[in-house]
């Protein structure tokens, strides 16, 4: 009987590290991945230091339903989008606007600053259906399958809104060219 109970203790101690392991290496694998994802959600950097936080808790608990390590990344996403749905049944939160929110990198040129500067402004101005699976698409590499999985929608409407957001950007962009070339010349 007392070897029974050791070799049980034995086989859950082993089970744990296991998972423990397995836990560890998501985490060191797609923190970043997670972390940018969240924060393009939200525009707030501690909101979406919590949401990755709530994110990955989750995950703990139920990283025995992960039977695909290839779908982590996917899994994860979903979880993290949940995460902030829940916020908004909890509280409201003050939303920054993301004009407001300043990436500096001391290696731009002050023309591809303000480039990009406009590439996001455009991009924000994109309606939510439109804005959200080319985030997934440019920051993740998601395929359109992909994308329709983590928004639960059929993949021609991915694709149509994928095309529909880069025509968009394509149409604004023509625009402000056409401005610029009208005030220089």
């Amino acid at each position: 009987m007392n070897l029974r109970k050791h070799f049980k203790k034995a086989s859950v101690s082993s089970d744990m590290l296991d998972k423990q392991k397995r836990y560890e290496t998501l985490v060191y694998a797609l923190h970043g991945d997670i972390f940018r994802y969240a924060y393009w959600l939200v525009k707030d950097k501690a909101v979406a230091e919590d949401i990755v936080q709530e994110t990955f808790l989750r995950a703990w608990k139920s990283l025995d339903s992960l039977k695909d390590e290839k779908a982590a990344k996917s899994w994860l996403i979903t979880i993290l989008r949940r995460e902030n749905a829940r916020r908004f049944e909890r509280k409201q939160f003050d939303l920054v606007d993301i004009d407001d929110v300043a990436i500096s990198d001391d290696q731009l040129t002050h023309e591809v600053e303000i480039e990009h500067r406009e590439l996001r402004k455009i991009m924000a101005s994109l309606s939510e259906e439109y804005r959200e699976p080319l985030m997934l698409q440019i920051m993740f590499g998601f395929s359109g399958e992909e994308i329709a999985a983590q928004l639960d929608l059929n993949k021609n409407t991915v694709m149509t809104r994928l095309f529909r957001a880069r025509s968009q950007i394509k149409e604004a962009l023509e625009k402000s060219d056409d401005n610029r070339e009208r005030k220089n010349g």
